[in-house]
């Protein structure tokens, strides 16, 4: 009997030891002791109307104000190309030039034509003053000449532009074509920016609903992914009044300050426009928030006996620590922060001021406890 006595104290010894522990390294919501059973201490705090001019956001590439498409005026095969990617120009300088065998010879072509003209018209004059050609065979020869002058004089200025100079000085950023090759007319062979550095745009696509909210002069944020965690300043120059019939967006032309860093063409970048136009929103803090999914969450706010009620919330923004809602809390004046992760729609509470609460962090549990009494 006394051997049965001793092993049920030391299971109950061992039990009690066992609570202890538990109760000591799972440590529980903040509670207070009431008539009506465990409360959890929690904080409110107030919602407040604010309003907030909401960004609007687009990205693209950035690409230099001084950019230049290079191209040969005339068709033809490419003889020379003197330039590579890369390499600094100055002004004037030649970039590249046509096979001149076809120009050439149409050049002489059309002299000829105008020296047979000049032949013609000086003969039927002789006849015109021996009464024995009329005046109209010396206008029609007159025209003729004409004719033949500016035919002379096309093929003189295909000629000229059957090369690629440079049209200040810059630098070469790509070659698109190479020796040999079959250039149409217009067809760019080159682009190169000049040498003023500090003129760097990016250029966005937005929707129309965005596209009405912004303006010429509008700032901007701008990120990009060359320079990680760096912002850099911004200002809409240009707004197209049409939509872009390839994807049905409107381009915006952002002027990005460089602010001494090194831009090439081609960064990819992210723009954030801020708008003068605002919009009143409920603002609450980030922490009163629970269960929060995408844009849908839910608060939990108090009842008049000591309960909650779980609300569901749509989030318009995230302003730093505080949450922008998009639809509104009428007659809910105030929220529930601290404590509201450990809410359940069955909790019953007891609202405490930030310094008790402070407080309780310190001193834990028991005061909680003294603070019912």
């Amino acid at each position: 009997m006394k051997k049965k006595k001793l092993n049920y104290n030391i299971a109950l010894l061992t039990l009690s030891i066992f609570s202890l522990f538990a109760c000591e390294t799972h440590p529980e919501a903040p509670e207070t002791v009431g008539l009506g059973g465990h409360e959890i201490a929690v904080e409110l705090e107030p919602v407040v109307q604010k309003a907030i001019g909401q960004p609007i956001t687009g990205s693209g590439l950035i690409f230099s104000d001084t950019e230049a498409r290079l191209s040969f005026k005339i068709g033809g095969i490419i003889e020379r190309i003197y330039v590579e990617e890369g390499q600094s120009v100055r002004k004037g300088q030649l970039l590249a030039k046509l096979d001149l065998t076809e120009i050439s010879a149409q050049v002489t072509q059309a002299l000829n034509g105008m020296e047979k003209a000049e032949r013609d018209l000086q003969r039927i004059q002789n006849l015109y003053e021996k009464d024995a050609a009329t005046l109209e065979n010396v206008q029609d020869l007159t025209t003729a000449l004409n004719v033949a002058k500016e035919t002379h004089r096309i093929a003189s200025f295909n000629q000229r532009y059957a090369e690629i100079r440079a049209t200040t000085s810059g630098k070469i950023i790509k070659k698109l074509m190479n020796e040999g090759e079959l250039a149409a007319p217009g067809q760019p062979a080159f682009y190169m920016i000049d040498n003023r550095q500090n003129q760097w745009n990016l250029e966005i696509g937005l929707a129309d609903k965005d596209w009405v909210k912004i303006g010429i002069g509008d700032l901007a944020n701008i990120q990009l992914d060359a320079y990680p965690g760096e912002n850099f300043q911004g200002k809409i120059i240009r707004m197209a009044e049409g939509a872009d019939p390839s994807n049905g967006t409107y381009k915006v032309e952002i002027q990005v300050d460089p602010a001494g860093k090194r831009f090439a063409a081609g960064l990819y970048a992210e723009a954030s426009i801020k708008t003068k136009q605002q919009q009143t929103y409920p603002i609450i803090p980030i922490e009163a928030l629970v269960e929060g999914h995408g844009r849908q969450g839910f608060v939990f706010v108090p009842d008049e006996s000591k309960g909650v009620r779980r609300i569901a919330v749509e989030i318009a923004l995230i302003l730093d620590q505080e949450i922008a809602l998009a639809n509104s809390l009428t007659g809910i004046p105030a929220v529930i922060t601290k404590g509201a992760a450990y809410l359940t729609d069955y909790s019953t509470i007891k609202i405490i001021t930030p310094e008790e609460g402070a407080r309780t962090a310190v001193e834990g549990p028991s005061e909680a406890v003294s603070l019912a009494k």
